[in-house]
């Protein structure tokens, strides 16, 4: 069984984060590391492979700077090789655009049976990634996954719902977004972090992929600003004088509540 996870790499969320104010987007030009939403597909994909008796675990990444420390992390951990997308064209690409541009090094793998990614990242939180590369690639897709399992050619997932869960089941191949707890990630042994140094790990740009448009251009949007959320403004209190309902009815009909 041939396993793809998308494996975002992001500043360390530990940092303050900074924006670059050329573009008014996070900065990204240091190190940059495992997204922890992100280890749970990793490790989801290890027991997939593991349970199925064959196969391997690949990633695929986009990140500036050919930054592989993330990959490495995930190569540690056990998967086999991956595929990095660094172009600084893709700076500004929204989410449409990136799944594109996954969906394409995914390719370069060549026949996979599943592709896991995360339901959303620590620094997006757009949670559409997942269902727009699945779209891109023609595959089915199933979201906020709590367990999944292989049988055969059908994919069984419980899908999280706010009163509980949802069985799916769908064919293969499919691309599947893990919630956090699906299972427990494992630590990277000394052994793995000394073999992930080895392991493969494909740089490719945007044009090599044959994508085009990308980065603000692709997205058709840009930042003009920035700014602080405003201070919550204390509340109005209202004391009871044996008439205080009258005061709070009037203040929900300025709110139009009723």
């Amino acid at each position: 069984m041939n396993v793809i996870v998308c494996v975002k790499q992001i500043p360390d969320p530990a940092q303050v984060g900074e924006l670059d104010p050329s573009d008014n987007t996070l900065k990204r030009d240091g190190k940059l590391i495992l997204d922890e939403s992100d280890s749970y597909g990793v490790e989801m994909a290890l027991q997939l492979v593991t349970t199925a008796g064959g196969g391997e675990v690949s990633l695929i990444s986009m990140a500036p700077n050919g930054e592989t420390s993330g990959l490495r992390t995930a190569l540690a951990m056990g998967a086999a090789k991956a595929v990095l997308v660094s172009d600084p064209a893709l700076a500004g690409s929204d989410a449409l655009t990136t799944a594109k541009v996954l969906a394409a090094a995914s390719k370069r793998l060549g026949d996979v049976d599943l592709i896991i990614a995360g339901t959303e990242s620590s620094d997006g939180y757009t949670g559409t990634v997942p269902e727009q590369l699945a779209e891109v690639l023609g595959l089915p897709s199933v979201t906020f996954a709590k367990t999944v399992a292989v049988d055969g050619g059908t994919l069984k997932v419980d899908r999280q719902t706010e009163s509980g869960y949802d069985e799916i089941t769908c064919s293969l191949p499919a691309v599947v977004s893990v919630t956090a707890g699906v299972v427990e990630p494992r630590y990277p042994s000394f052994k793995g972090i000394m073999a992930a140094k080895s392991k493969p790990v494909e740089q490719v740009t945007a044009a090599d992929l044959g994508i085009s448009p990308v980065g603000w251009d692709g997205a058709g949007q840009e930042i003009v600003e920035v700014a602080a959320a405003p201070e919550r403004q204390a509340g109005e209190v209202i004391e009871d004088d044996g008439e205080g309902y009258t005061k709070i009815v009037a203040f929900l009909e300025n709110l139009k509540v009723i």
